[in-house]
């Protein structure tokens, strides 16, 4: 408990927001598009686990492996 009191929390959380905001606004964008694409470079379900369980690298995964090109 006193390492959690030691922290300067008013250091971090200018640092930790921002990289929140990024993947919750990349999730939810990928999410979308998976819905909206017809096709995709392997099965959806996947890329839907993938995307939500990988945090922060899962919708760029998605973005520059998961979609196909048309």
């Amino acid at each position: 408990m006193e390492l959690f009191n030691s922290i300067n929390w008013a250091a971090i959380v200018p640092i930790i927001v921002p990289i929140i905001l990024i993947q919750l606004i990349l999730l939810i964008i990928a999410v979308i598009d998976l819905c909206r694409i017809e096709k995709t470079n392997g099965p959806k379900w996947l890329w839907a686990i993938i995307i939500l369980f990988v945090n922060l690298v899962g919708p760029i995964l998605y973005f520059v492996i998961g979609r196909r090109n048309q």
